[in-house]
């Protein structure tokens, strides 16, 4: 329950982080850092898609290479 609480304050502190200020007349109603933040996802998105690209390669390797070994243990068996 506190992990839940400390979460949902976390979010509500990111949300207010984005929201612009001056928003609905409130004069402190946000910190402004929206353009900031889609500055840091616009430079993160590549890198994480690369890193992504990375893993799925090494899964792909390493499927293959399961596929071989039981390949060759089913004809080990049968021999």
């Amino acid at each position: 329950m506190k992990s839940a609480v400390i979460g949902i304050i976390v979010i509500a502190a990111a949300v207010y982080a984005i929201l612009p200020q001056g928003i609905c007349g409130i004069e402190y109603s946000g910190l402004g850092w929206g353009q900031h933040v889609l500055n840091f996802l616009k430079g993160g998105v590549p890198v994480v898609a690369i890193l992504l690209g990375i893993v799925a390669v090494f899964i792909g390797i390493a499927d293959i290479k399961d596929r071989a070994e039981a390949k060759r243990e089913s004809q080990d068996s049968d021999a």
